[in-house]
């Protein structure tokens, strides 16, 4: 049989790593011009990402009805389409990053504005752009905004849902977005860093069940594996720390959803739960968490490219309490940030946008309108 690859340019065949079995067929394993599986589920991905966007690349949104509507309000963000101009506060977005406390998610603004040289204007400080909220912490550094998501996948969605329909507003033209956190490793020791290759609830399924109407609708949670691949690269090998990838677990409650034998209740013993964490990881879970599985699902559903970056506090293979010490914590949680950030700044280097001037100020449309969104974010419950 003839092989059926082609003359690569200055090639003939067969001299450009196509080697032939046997029996005269091309060896798929070495054969240039056949597509791999992640090369083909890649494809995939993209296409499905650039058919839930715009021709430009800016978000589209799943929802008929909201253009129809006189103004969006954003409630748990204190933003508003007729009360601010989101355009001219959100439309350079590149980078959205989340993660678990307002606390957290305002340090790593600050790391990621001295990492890509954004500059404040003299006599400024960065803004909570959602302070009036009271619920979610939203920091702009130039492209990048950092955003705090609280805890769960209540409320991980709600924000996401927030979130797209600000970037669709704002005309953002294909974001990524990041979720930076905590987690307990599965077979891992404290201190290691995880990226995400997919999301999985307690059943090992890759899908988020959510119920609309009544009906059960299940979303797959999908994350970008090229962004996985990406990431994965720049794990620096100076780092004293191991990077690896997985399946990430997502519960919906962090003691009996996890198997942990210290919660209020608990109505199974130390052999049911190693026999599920090791069944787990067997299954190629590595780390368990509360938000991957709605991250991942949103954000695929809505187009949007993204990755999940967390570190382990303990592996539960060998206990359920986190007993390192706060400033071992502390370390341990830069881990994830400083992946994110070689990301973003290795982006930006290559786009030569560096050293960008300007702080996420508020840009008010309608004055009458910006202090109606406040009251309604200061009061909705």
């Amino acid at each position: 049989m003839p092989c059926d690859c082609v003359a690569v340019e200055g090639r003939a065949p067969h001299q450009n790593g196509c080697k032939k079995s046997a029996n005269g067929a091309a060896a798929a394993s070495h054969h240039p011009h056949r597509k791999t599986y992640d090369e083909e589920t890649e494809g995939a991905e993209e296409r499905h990402v650039n058919d839930l966007r715009y021709p430009d690349g800016s978000v589209r949104l799943r929802n008929p009805h909201i253009e129809l509507m006189d103004q969006d309000i954003l409630y748990h963000l204190a933003l508003g389409s007729g009360s601010h101009d989101l355009v001219e506060m959100f439309g350079d977005v590149k980078f959205v990053c989340m993660g678990g406390t307002p606390k957290r998610m305002e340090q790593f603004a600050h790391t990621i504005m001295a990492e890509i040289g954004h500059k404040l204007p003299c006599g400024t400080t960065l803004q909570d752009i959602s302070q009036f909220s009271y619920r979610y912490s939203m920091y702009k550094v130039g492209p990048v905004l950092s955003v705090s998501h609280g805890m769960g996948i209540p409320s991980v969605g709600i924000l996401l849902h927030e979130l797209i329909k600000l970037m669709y507003h704002a005309r953002v033209r294909e974001p990524v977005f990041f979720r930076i956190g905590t987690c307990g490793g599965v077979g891992y020791e404290g201190g290691t860093v995880v990226i995400s290759e997919e999301a999985v609830d307690g059943s090992l399924k890759n899908a988020l069940d959510v119920n609309v109407l009544g009906n059960t609708i299940s979303r797959p949670a999908k994350l970008d594996k090229r962004l996985v691949r990406e990431l994965r690269g720049l794990a620096d090998p100076e780092d004293p720390y191991d990077t690896v990838t997985g399946k990430t677990m997502c519960t919906y409650d962090f003691y009996e959803g996890q198997g942990r034998l210290d919660g209020a209740f608990c109505e199974f013993n130390e052999s049911d739960k190693m026999e599920y964490l090791e069944r787990i990881h067997k299954a190629g879970v590595v780390n368990i968490e509360m938000e991957s599985l709605a991250f991942a699902a949103l954000t695929h559903h809505a187009g949007i490219k993204a990755a999940v970056v967390c570190v382990t506090l303990l592996d539960r293979l060998k206990g359920d309490q986190v007993l390192a010490p706060k400033e071992v914590l502390d370390e341990w949680q830069q881990r994830p940030t400083k992946l994110v950030c070689r990301y973003i700044k290795r982006y930006l280097q290559m786009k030569g946008r560096l050293s960008l001037d300007g702080h996420g100020s508020i840009a008010v449309k309608s004055p009458r309108r910006f202090k109606l969104v406040q009251q309604e974010s200061e009061t909705y419950d």
